[in-house]
């Protein structure tokens, strides 16, 4: 479907109320993916939306159901709801119904939002007297639904919002028996940002005769997003991350890491550094997460540190830069986290650290996204060579040293990986440099000669520089 570029919301046939709440905001002319779903939504169509995060998807499905409800008054009935829509994170379904009370401010609407981490009551109150919508994660509508709070027999539209993320969580068997609670009448809407086989098979599951929207290709980033990877070390990554947050154009940042504890050890960094920063996990409470996100919003806080929660909820204008701590298992996670740079229209950049343990990480997302980022080598002289194949490769010799003759190296650093991505170094040894003996020299004297089969014994791990 071609959308014409002179398209406004006054030609879409949405109410009323409704283009005068979008004047207020200040928005006349549609997204592409608005564009192209509300018309079909608007004739009750089931729709599969397929686009790249911050391109509008919220609108593109709260306008036409608010629409629905205003072309088709009914009193809302206790305990029941005429519009559900399902997020998979907290924060993201705060934002979504947000944005349902901002568009239906001139309008009688009844809106409400149930997420885990907070008190049950103050919930079942507000599904006791009945929705018009109601945005929920997963787990809590169904501690809801089955405490005999809320039914679904008369709702009348459902929305997945970011189904693939929903996958990726493993909430499909929650959703099926959500789905089974549902009238089999209804309008179905599936909105993601990338399209695996999963989602696809879902998708054909759940949605009756759909209209396919697709404003991007699949799993691309936003073109106004600069990216730039830097191979590192994993000891010198931290140093790094306050070097780049300390650059004059780095304003407003979200910083993501792969483990709750990674994040809070990075935080911690970051303030010993004297930077603001905040982090938000799913081992924080709901009200620490909404105060780490209200502190972002307003300036106090410029650095955010996430896990990929935050991926795809966090809706925060002017973020002028991602950075990747810690590249993503899974590599349309990459999509989403540098998608929360470069929204309505700015501009944005996206700087990922990468050691030799993700280097496989950093294949996969070129290969996803069908590109080659641009990288710099910030490693110490002496790293592995970055196509080296990972254990085998040995650090190369420094200039000048008896090595870089010719001579074998006896010595060897041994260890494993640590957890927090950071190797252990033994014999006092230190990234890319061989181990010294005591007396402070390679090779040297200081060490008593073992009896024939006894190995050495492992000296304390110096901390990586």
């Amino acid at each position: 479907m071609k959308v014409d570029p002179l398209t406004q919301f006054t030609s879409l046939g949405l109410a009323e109320p409704l283009l005068r709440a979008l004047t207020h905001e200040g928005y006349t002319t549609p997204t592409p993916i608005q564009a192209q779903s509300i018309p079909a939504l608007l004739e009750g169509r089931d729709l599969l939306g397929i686009a790249q995060t911050g391109t509008g998807k919220t609108a593109a499905f709260a306008l036409p159901i608010l629409n629905r409800l205003l072309n088709n008054p009914a009193k809302t009935e206790p305990n029941k709801v005429r519009a559900l829509i399902l997020a998979p994170t907290r924060e993201l379904a705060v934002q979504i119904a947000d944005s349902f009370r901002t568009y239906g401010r001139f309008a009688r609407i009844h809106v409400a939002c149930v997420v885990g981490g907070v008190a049950l009551g103050p919930q079942r109150q507000q599904l006791a007297r009945g929705l018009d919508v109601l945005v929920a994660t997963p787990g809590r509508l169904l501690d809801h639904m089955g405490a005999g709070a809320l039914r679904l027999d008369n709702t009348e539209v459902v929305v997945l919002d970011e189904a693939d993320h929903m996958l990726d969580l493993g909430f499909i068997v929650p959703i099926r028996k959500i789905v089974s609670k549902l009238p089999a009448k209804r309008q179905n809407l599936f909105f993601s940002a990338t399209m695996p086989k999963e989602i696809a098979s879902l998708a054909n599951e759940f949605l009756t005769n759909p209209v396919q929207v697709t404003v991007t290709p699949v799993a691309t980033t936003a073109e106004r997003i600069a990216q730039e990877i830097f191979h590192i070390e994993p000891g010198r990554k931290r140093d790094l991350l306050v070097e780049l947050l300390k650059r004059p154009e780095v304003k407003r940042t979200i910083v993501f890491t792969r483990t709750k504890r990674g994040a809070d050890r990075v935080t911690q960094h970051l303030e010993a550094a004297g930077l603001p920063a905040a982090a938000i996990h799913g081992n924080k409470s709901q009200g620490q997460r909404q105060r780490a996100l209200d502190g972002f919003r307003s300036g106090r806080s410029p650095v955010l540190v996430a896990t990929d929660i935050a991926a795809r909820g966090i809706d925060v204008d002017g973020v002028t830069h991602v950075v990747n701590f810690e590249l993503p298992e899974v590599p349309e996670s990459y999509v989403h986290r540098i998608g929360r740079t470069a929204r309505a229209g700015a501009d944005g950049a996206a700087f990922s650290l990468c050691d030799h343990t993700e280097r496989h990480l950093l294949r996969a997302i070129e290969k996803l996204t069908r590109q080659s980022i641009p990288a710099q080598d910030r490693r110490e002289a002496g790293a592995r060579p970055l196509d080296a194949p990972g254990s085998e490769a040995r650090p190369a010799p420094r200039p000048g040293t008896r090595y870089a003759q010719g001579k074998p190296n006896p010595h060897k650093a041994h260890g494993k990986p640590r957890s927090d991505g950071q190797h252990h170094q033994a014999n006092g040894a230190r990234d890319g440099q061989p181990p010294r003996h005591r007396s402070g020299k390679p090779g040297g004297p200081g060490q008593a000669p073992r009896p024939q089969g006894q190995r050495r014994p492992q000296r304390e791990a110096q901390a990586p520089r």
